[in-house]
This record gives structure tokens, sequence and C-alpha cells, in this order.
């Protein structure tokens, strides 16, 4: 007999569609206001966390961290995230991923509910654009949590808005601090990309990313 996790929880910048240079040029439009330079190198260390979080992270970075008050650091957030949404016009349905919406139609037929885990506030706008919204059973972001990855809350709150047990699902990450968050609320881990410490599975991309491979790796770990 061959057994199914209960769900597949994906993130989504870098596994659904890959947004992180529009993260990169809002953080690099708004750190260049305020006199501090970042490159997409330094942009990769801000993967998978907060946006206040990645705020704090630049302005240690540039030197100038507590220079800012409580309420100008929220208008900086906010500031990125209009020219972030500014920029998501550029989404299609031909930015997701390659192999994404072939696994999700083969999950849809599996019958294995699918969530979303993401920290960003605009993944319902993102899957909208990228008309994949159908095949999301539920989403969990920031608005429901306190705490940002490698924290596994945002996880959790996937598993328990589908009504399934973490330690009988796959978590899928590109970022280490999600596959972090992954590995602590007890879920296999599959990693997108390299570099990955710790993840269950790694792959190097999301084109082997297959319904047979995830079973595979289910029914071997389990």
């Amino acid at each position: 007999m061959i057994f199914k996790p209960q769900a597949i929880i994906f993130d989504l910048d870098g596994v659904i569609t890959d947004t992180a240079h529009l993260h990169f040029l809002a953080w690099r439009q708004v750190a260049d206001e305020i006199g501090i330079e970042i490159d997409e190198a330094f942009n990769a260390s801000l993967k998978g966390i907060s946006r206040g979080e990645s705020l704090q992270r630049i302005l240690q970075y540039g030197g100038k961290a507590g220079a800012f008050s409580p309420e100008a650091c929220a208008q900086l957030a906010e500031r990125k995230n209009r020219l972030y949404v500014h920029s998501l016009r550029q989404l299609t349905v031909n930015s997701v991923l390659p192999g994404i919406r072939e696994l999700l139609m083969t999950l849809r037929e599996q019958q294995i509910p699918v969530g979303l885990a993401s920290v960003s506030l605009n993944a319902p706008a993102i899957l909208h654009a990228l008309d994949l919204s159908s095949y999301f059973d539920f989403c969990a972001d920031a608005a429901l949590i306190t705490r940002s990855k490698p924290d596994p809350e945002i996880f959790l709150a996937a598993c328990a808005g589908l009504g399934v047990d973490p330690r009988q699902c796959i978590g899928i990450e590109d970022a280490q601090a999600g596959i972090e968050a992954i590995n602590a609320c007890g879920m296999l881990s599959v990693g997108i990309g390299t570099r990955l410490n710790e993840a269950g599975l790694q792959l190097p991309a999301t084109e082997f990313l297959t319904w047979p491979c995830l079973s595979a790796f289910w029914q071997h770990d389990k």
C-alpha cells in the first residue's frame, strides 16, 4: 500500500515564482534614499525573513542601526512595500517557475491538500497574478504569525489551516531559514537550490520537483 503525505506546504518566493529580484530593486531604492548601498549578494541574506527584520538588517549593514524611530522604520518598510507591489504588475502566468504548475495539477489529481507558507502579505495577489489561486487550499501569511522563519510558526499555521499533522506533511523551501522552520515542526523538508543545510531532500531547481520525486522521498523516509 502506498501512503501519501497529508499535505504539501510550499514557500512562495523562489519556489512558486521568483520575486527575489523585485524585492532587491525595492530595497535597493529605499536603502539608497537613506544613504546605504546594498547589492544582490547582501539581498540574499534577506531571503525568508520579514519586511521589518529585513529593514533592521539593512540599517545594521549600513551602520545606521537605531538611527530611525519605530515610526520612521514603519514608513520605510511601507515605502519598500509600495515599490514592490507596483513591480508585481510585471508578473504573468508565464512567471511560474518550471514544473510548478504541472506539480500542482498532479497534487490536485492525487487529492493531496496544498498549502502556502509565506511571510509576504502580498501572497494572495501574487497567486492571483500567476493564475494559481485555485490550487491552494489554505494560505498562511504574515498576518497569522508573530515570529518569522526560522521559527516554525508560519508552517504550523499552514498545517492548522489545512487541519493536518505537520509530522505527516512535506514542506518545500529555497531559503535556509525556511528549511530550519520546516524541520522544527517535524515536517519532511525539500530544499530548492544549493547550500541548504539539513534539507531532507535537496533539488537543484524546481523542474526536478515532481510528484514521483516527492512520493519516493516520502516512502523512503516514512
